[in-house]
């Protein structure tokens, strides 16, 4: 008989344990997460109640695992549901606690279901309607109001969906849109460029020479090339970015120094620099398939050097290393221009209360309607040759 555990501190599982259900990649890893618990960017006082949900064997190996939050407040997340939280309060019901599986502050796609065995053979399809047979029973103890997933890739989405119990209400799809680079062979940058209207490739030919007229050289660091004092540099930049808006960063330096110390060989700074004094960075994370484009800080009068810094600089580091996708994460319409294309991201929610779910799932249907128009205007203009 297999048996669920309740993770409250990540911590406490090992990352073999964890990282075989999860594969290479960062974003998923125990490292990653347990990073943001011991930095206490994400805690019980502010709201972020981890409850990970564990499946294993009557032999002890993990079979299935669900990253897991209870959560008192709708921060970090970027599928936005302060609307649903604000009907709910208007109509007398409570929205929070609400259960979340994502991970805090980091808006990519990927997996959220973690698999010792990814085949659709009966055994597996059993353990993974167990484990949301569990959720639902977690969220009956937590009388949480709901359970989102976010940003779950096409596959994870689909076994969660098969493996949704029949008498549960049914889970509510959401749409949005992101801006993705797609490795499509490219030999090296001008390779990719070769793709773009004449008008556009000057475009972004003059961006990268303005970086360089501003006397700026960029390296790109990783690994053990990697070291604390660039890391140190890169966070000055990171902070000074927030408190130009008057707000204060997620993440403290604890967190970037225990994902240094742990995931180093899967990061990638990007440091830029004028006259030997740094000037700007943006980091990064990798697994064999995708670069993963997170944080970033600067000079703001320096011109361009966010687009080289996040986007160019990156895009040159997924081709050299074969890598098949750079997401660079949410937002950012000006990324069309550079050859992002836009993708459609999906999130599921369960509701429990009736009236809301029924709310909800008509302003979705809507709400959907208006992302897949957005996103034929946005392939509109994308920079490409009129015959691609």
């Amino acid at each position: 008989m297999n048996a669920v555990e309740l993770i409250d501190r990540i911590q406490t599982v090992s990352p073999n344990r964890w990282n075989r259900l999860f594969g290479d990649s960062p974003l998923t890893s125990q490292a990653f997460l347990a990073a943001f618990e011991s930095s206490q960017s994400v805690h019980p006082d502010n709201g972020w109640h981890p409850q990970h949900l564990l499946l294993q064997s009557a032999n002890g190996t993990s079979e299935a695992a669900l990253p897991l939050y209870c959560k008192h407040h709708s921060y970090g997340e970027y599928v936005f549901d302060w609307s649903w939280a604000n009907a709910s309060q208007q109509a007398g019901m409570s929205y929070y606690p609400k259960l979340l599986t994502a991970l805090p502050f980091t808006p990519s796609v990927g997996t959220r279901l973690g698999l010792t065995d990814s085949s659709d053979t009966v055994p597996q399809q059993q353990l993974r309607q167990q484990l949301m047979q569990q959720l639902l029973e977690q969220a009956q103890r937590q009388q949480a109001s709901s359970w989102h997933l976010l940003f779950a890739d096409d596959d994870c989405r689909q076994r969660i969906q098969r493996a949704w119990p029949s008498d549960a209400s049914a889970l509510l799809e959401r749409h949005d849109c992101q801006f993705h680079w797609f490795n499509r062979n490219y030999r090296d940058f001008d390779h990719f460029l070769d793709r773009f209207s004449s008008r556009k490739r000057k475009s972004i030919r003059r961006e990268r020479r303005r970086v360089a007229e501003q006397r700026i050289e960029l390296q790109r660091l990783s690994g053990d090339r990697l070291e604390l004092e660039s890391l140190r540099q890169f966070y000055h930049f990171y902070q000074h970015t927030y408190h130009q808006r008057g707000q204060q960063p997620y993440l403290n330096w604890h967190f970037f120094e225990q994902i240094h110390s742990q995931l180093r060989q899967q990061m990638l700074l990007v440091l830029a620099e004028r006259d030997q004094q740094p000037v700007g960075a943006a980091l990064f994370l990798f697994d064999q398939q995708s670069l993963y484009g997170r944080w970033w800080g600067g000079l703001p009068e320096l011109d361009c050097l966010h687009f080289e810094a996040c986007y160019y600089q990156g895009i040159e580091f997924a081709i050299e290393q074969k890598l098949h996708r750079f997401d660079p994460g949410t937002q950012g319409e000006h990324k069309l221009l550079r050859g992002f294309e836009p993708i459609r991201t999906t999130s599921l929610h369960w509701i429990a209360q009736p009236a809301l779910r029924q709310a909800i799932d008509r302003a979705l249907q809507h709400e959907r309607q208006q992302i897949a128009r957005y996103m034929e205007q946005a392939h509109q203009h994308l920079p490409f040759k009129n015959n691609e």
